[in-house]
């Protein structure tokens, strides 16, 4: 096998790796590229090319990392990771923790740790890597990346909800919701949500946004409502789909063109979080992006029209 061959093979899990680290497509993507280009431009033969690349990239995505902190610090509004349609790492015995962890709120909740945390925890939990490999990756011993990964569990589970949903009953719910919202039916969104929902938008600073934050049934229920009549007035459309290994959708105008994207978060028989992304700078690697401006001038002009 070439060199290329053994890169291309394990290039799902290198961007499953760093996408789990960064919270980004874009910078993953950019992590992996580099990542090929210190192993294509190595005059060594590696033993294991899995455990050079996988290390490889997650110093790459530290360094990253440790940048991304301040850029967010400075960012407008509530940051969301950019929306992943596709997981393409896929390990049957490790299905669970792969589809949890790339969950909007599992990497929020990664967003918590220290960087050498965040890597120690994503691959040893999710990924299953030995600690002699974790140390080898991340630089540190194993005695310390033991304590790293204690640390990490401990956040990560006093953050989860108590009792989340199987994938059917999240799946259901979903389609209710949706159906709901298409109907314009304010009393049947309201069902559907916890007292306590909140919903959440990440515009980036860059696009009109429903609300950065909204909490409670009701507010969510008519805010929702109002907005999507007047939006499906000017031909918007959400196409229910998985968004990051959750019911989600992407919301798209009349010519097919990225609005946003929404992700539910399901928990004791009701939805409590909706984060939208409609940044347009994290949607681009979704499809072309729509003009959110033009978008909510027509919409205001059809609800000026209907009043």
């Amino acid at each position: 096998m070439t060199r290329a061959e053994e890169f291309e093979e394990l290039r799902p899990l290198l961007f499953s790796i760093a996408y789990r680290l960064l919270g980004s497509v874009t910078e993953a993507e950019d992590a992996v590229q580099e990542t090929w280009l210190r192993f294509e431009s190595s005059r060594t033969r590696h033993r294991s090319a899995k455990a050079f690349l996988s290390a490889v990239v997650t110093r790459i995505s530290i360094d990253v990392l440790r940048s991304a902190r301040f850029r967010r610090e400075e960012y407008v509004g509530q940051w969301l990771p950019e929306p992943l349609l596709t997981d393409p790492y896929e390990d049957p015995a490790r299905s669970a923790e792969l589809a949890d962890s790339v969950s909007v709120a599992a990497l929020l909740l990664l967003e918590r740790l220290s960087p050498l945390e965040r890597a120690v925890f994503v691959l040893r939990e999710v990924f299953g890597f030995g600690f002699p490999e974790v140390a080898s990756a991340v630089g540190r011993s194993e005695a310390a990346c033991r304590q790293l990964a204690v640390r990490a569990r401990r956040h990560m589970d006093a953050g989860r909800p108590r009792f989340e949903a199987d994938r059917g009953e999240r799946d259901e719910l979903a389609a209710r919701f949706f159906d709901a919202l298409r109907e314009g039916d304010v009393e049947g969104l309201r069902e559907l949500l916890a007292a306590d929902v909140r919903l959440v938008g990440d515009g980036g600073g860059k696009v009109p946004q429903l609300a950065r934050s909204i909490v409670g049934a009701d507010n969510t229920a008519r805010l929702l409502s109002m907005s999507f009549a007047a939006l499906a007035r000017v031909g918007v459309e959400w196409e229910p789909r998985e968004v990051n290994g959750h019911p989600g959708a992407i919301v798209r105008d009349r010519d097919h063109k990225v609005l946003t994207t929404w992700t539910l978060d399901v928990a004791d028989g009701r939805i409590r979080t909706i984060r939208s992304v409609s940044n347009p700078d994290k949607l681009a690697h979704v499809g072309p992006v729509a003009d959110a401006w033009a978008i909510t001038r027509a919409a205001k002009r059809v609800r000026r029209a209907a009043g």
